[in-house]
């Protein structure tokens, strides 16, 4: 048996590193992750203040979100077969390069459509360098050291969506919009610098590259077409839907059949190209495939909880943007920690059984929250925070392991691009998901709570006599003081409604991620103990 077969395709002549520490290589590449995911946090807390500073709405503003998720969505898919053709090191510092750009022109913007231009060419740049980061991880670390090496990019990729509230807060507070995308010039600078000399491009990928070439370059453009129009088109539908009222509207029906034919045509054309733009054959490998469905609920889970979270704090409970990201803080730092314990760990036992406890982790947390009451302190959200995301790091790592398990080394890029299209596909329908339930939700408990505050009940009678009673005690007369009372039992009424739809939404987390460990043990299969682990070898 050759030592590619054993090492699970990997050869050390695909390595990033040269002949430096490949560690070097993992702190460099998560830099501008880090930077990149931070952002797009950054800039939900912000939207009121680019509002209100460029004259829109708040419900224009969002499309300076939605913009980026689509170009994003967009280039991601193609990022794979676009780092094989530039070449890989390339690619990704022309990714940079284009984001930290882009991230100056946005702070710059003198008016709305020029700050969502600039965001588009913002999310093309940040989509197409998770694809090289983790293909870079890949090669460089043999198998029985991914799991530490993803353990390190994990920590970039988790932990700044949870950083990103509380630093969007304290900036937009302090200073103004426009820093959030500034603080990204020097970050993409240093970048682009560490990528320059500790990053190499392997001997063997460039004659691959130039093998590619030799032919003739055969650019499937249909294919890119189609998958272009899919995923921009049903990011359009996520993260509009809501705002637009669903199928109601005509825009949100179009775009959704627009979604529905693109990949009904994308699916057989990409089957026949003999260079797909996309390699959908690996979603019909077992452990691939199976990995790709987990990413997608765990994206699901982990982005609709990180925007609900705040939301929830800053309208149900009297929370700045800052204070809100404080109370999420503590669970950044408990994944902070965790991630080398399951790097650590991810070694030595079977992926299969370290997502199944992740998924059993995430229930349980997921079913504490349902505990939530209207007078829950900041330590209840903090702890929760930390229970919620504590498990995330031993579904993270595992899974970029299976993923990678038997992938031929020269599909390292494809596969990258398409783990990372589940994450983000998997986060835009959990945060959409999530947004449904609480409004729907919402909705049906008002009705339940307004049916007993009729006049035949006697607790309703009781409680608008105390309160009205209380409010002629601060001064109010008789007539003014009932109104006032009515007044607050509603407001009262409308946020006990609301908290119920959030405890609604936790239950709906703990249900999926409960649904998803009898699948991970039937469909996962058990990793060769030699991919998993070199301790033996």
């Amino acid at each position: 048996m050759s030592d590619q077969t054993r090492s699970g395709g990997w050869t050390p002549e695909r390595s990033a590193a040269g002949k430096r520490n490949p560690w070097l290589v993992a702190v460099v590449v998560s830099i501008a992750t880090f930077m990149v995911v931070l952002d797009t946090a950054i800039a939900n807390v912000s939207l009121r203040y680019i509002a209100g500073s460029l004259a829109a709405s708040v419900d224009e503003s969002t499309w300076v979100v939605t913009t980026y998720l689509i170009a994003n969505a967009v280039v991601l898919p193609a990022s794979g077969w676009l780092s094989n053709v530039v070449g890989r090191k390339r690619f990704y510092m022309l990714c940079v390069a284009t984001f930290t750009i882009s991230s100056l022109l946005c702070g710059l913007a003198p008016s709305l459509g020029a700050l969502i231009f600039f965001r588009i060419l913002q999310g093309l740049g940040g989509g197409g360098m998770p694809t090289s980061e983790q293909a870079i991880l890949a090669d460089t670390f043999p198998p029985e050291k991914r799991g530490q090496a993803f353990a390190l990019y994990g920590i970039a990729v988790i932990v700044a969506p949870t950083v990103g509230p509380t630093l969007g807060g304290w900036i937009t507070d302090n200073f103004s919009w426009h820093w959030i995308f500034f603080i990204n010039v020097p970050v993409g600078l240093l970048s682009l610098f560490l990528v320059h000399w500790f990053v190499d491009e392997p001997e063997v990928l460039e004659r691959e590259r130039q093998e590619r070439l030799a032919g003739g370059l055969r650019v499937d453009w249909v294919g890119f077409l189609l998958i272009a129009m899919t995923l921009g088109c049903l990011e359009v539908v996520l993260d509009r839907g809501q705002i637009d009222d669903w199928f109601k509207s005509g825009t949100i029906i179009v775009f959704s059949l627009m979604a529905a034919i693109s990949f009904l045509l994308f699916m057989p054309w990409e089957f026949m190209q003999k260079e797909p733009i996309v390699e959908v054959r690996l979603l019909f490998q077992r452990q691939f495939g199976m990995s790709f469905f987990v990413m997608l609920m765990i994206g699901a889970i982990l982005f609709g909880s990180n925007q609900i979270m705040p939301q929830l704090l800053q309208t149900s409970f009297p929370y700045t943007a800052m204070l809100s990201g404080l109370a999420m803080m503590p669970g950044g730092i408990a994944m902070l920690i965790m991630m080398p314990v399951a790097g650590q760990i991810t070694g030595h036992f079977q992926p299969k059984y370290l997502i199944t406890m992740g998924l059993a982790g995430i229930t349980l947390s997921m079913w504490y929250s349902t505990s939530l009451t209207p007078d829950a302190s900041f330590d209840y959200f903090a702890w929760v925070r930390i229970y919620q995301v504590i498990a995330l790091p031993f579904l993270f790592i595992p899974i970029n392991t299976v993923a990678y398990d038997g992938l031929p080394a020269n599909k390292t890029n494809q596969g990258s691009a398409l783990m990372n299209v589940a994450r983000n596909l998997g986060g835009s329908i959990g945060i959409s998901v999530a947004n449904v339930v609480l409004t729907q939700r919402s909705q049906l408990h008002q009705a339940r709570l307004v049916e007993n505050t009729i006049p035949s009940s006697p607790v309703f009678q009781s409680t608008l006599s105390k309160t009205t009673q209380y409010f002629i005690a601060q001064g109010a007369s008789p007539a003014d003081a009932k109104g006032q009372a009515i007044g607050f039992i509603a407001h009262l009424v409308q946020s006990q409604a609301t908290i119920l739809a959030y405890i609604d939404v936790f239950q709906l987390c703990a249900v999926a991620a409960a649904i998803m460990i009898p699948i991970v043990l039937i469909m996962v299969r058990r990793v060769q103990i030699g991919r998993v682990s070199g301790a033996a070898h």
